[in-house]
């Protein structure tokens, strides 16, 4: 083979990412791993999602990476019965080169299936939201890795078929001699499992590259989707968000990328509410600006990381602990404490009453 034909080396260092607050949080862990001289050597795997929401945030967060010299590349991982397969083949020669794995979604069978493959010596896992908390105590107690909002006991068809990989993913998550893994979170980790190397994720990549931001004089108020995850009752979550409206002076909505349309024009036409449909993770459109000095937020993932990308800023944010009597009749056993959990550990924040189921 020529040197002109010959293929490019694999990358030091292969990140796969599901979402655009993944992708976000591989950044800042490129950023505190960066060398002053020596760029990272890394691509970025996007495993692209169906949605159009997340589709869309997430080219622009593409963007934003290549802008930063990360090669990125583009997987449309789930069009068509036979794109898995495809997807791990293509990647597998990458992935057995690699001498570090980073990964947003441990949780995610895409990623369990890839990680099979990985003969890595470190392994990265960065913040996918609230889910990372949840992670790290059932690694930490050996448990299997099932989602906090997950009903039910797991036990169906595909599970089964599945449990071998997930098995196998939970192992690789486990540091050992030969392998080191490290959590890179900006959410508090009460339990972990010996060995694993617990990073503090500072927002210090999006307060270096973003604003300040300019504030306005109203409110904003942070959506969720616990509603489309079944955790929430659809009506009683309609008229929380109507009582935080009226009750701090809200103006705008910042939608999740998962929010039902519809919804939406409802909360829309009940609440008066401007509804914004973010291209970026919520963390980057606060600390660009314009943002409301007081953001409201259900709790979520921004109550840890907003705090941290507004540092030095006027702005408050709050947060309303989610009522049991909003739950919906099927929400997993575990939501209400997960929640509250959530809430209560979040620094730097406002604690609001409790609104009353209606």
């Amino acid at each position: 083979m020529t040197p002109s034909s010959a293929a490019p080396p694999a990358p030091t260092t292969l990140a796969f990412v599901e979402s655009p607050v993944q992708l976000l949080n591989v950044l800042e862990w490129a950023h505190v791993q960066a060398a002053p001289t020596t760029p990272l050597d890394m691509t970025i795997v996007v495993l692209s999602p169906r949605d159009p929401m997340s589709r869309g945030q997430l080219r622009r967060m593409a963007e934003l990476a290549r802008g930063e010299g990360c090669a990125v590349r583009w997987e449309d991982a789930r069009e068509g019965a036979g794109a898995p397969l495809r997807t791990v083949a293509g990647l597998a020669p990458a992935l057995r080169r690699a001498r570090t794995v980073v990964i947003g979604d441990p949780f995610s069978r895409y990623v369990q299936l890839l990680l099979t493959l990985v003969k890595a010596p470190h392994l990265v896992v960065v913040d996918d939201g609230t889910a990372t908390m949840e992670f790290a105590g059932q690694l930490a107690r050996g448990e299997r890795l099932v989602r906090w909002h997950r009903r039910g006991n797991g036990g169906g068809a595909r599970e089964l078929l599945l449990a071998p990989v997930t098995t196998s993913a939970r192992r690789r998550l486990a540091p050992t001699p030969r392998r080191t893994v490290e959590l890179f979170t900006a959410m508090p980790v009460t339990e972990a499992l010996p060995g694993l190397t617990v990073t503090a994720n500072e927002l210090a990549w999006t307060r270096a590259r973003f604003g300040p931001p300019r504030l306005t004089r109203t409110a904003d108020l942070v959506g969720t989707s616990l509603v489309e995850t079944g955790v929430v009752d659809l009506e009683h979550y309609i008229g929380a968000v109507r009582s935080l409206t009226l009750d701090h002076g809200a103006t705008r909505y910042f939608a999740h990328r998962r929010e039902n349309t519809d919804k939406l024009h409802r909360l829309a036409l009940e609440t008066g509410l401007e509804i914004v449909r973010p291209d970026l993770p919520l963390e980057l459109i606060a600390r660009r600006g314009p943002i409301g000095r007081t953001i409201l937020s259900f709790p979520s993932t921004v109550v840890h990381t907003l705090p941290r990308a507004l540092v030095g800023t006027d702005v408050k944010v709050a947060v309303c602990d989610v009522d049991p009597g909003w739950l919906a009749a099927d929400a997993s056993p575990r939501a209400r404490g997960f929640l509250a959990g959530v809430t209560g550990t979040a620094r730097d924040v406002r604690k609001l009453r409790v609104l009353p189921a209606t």
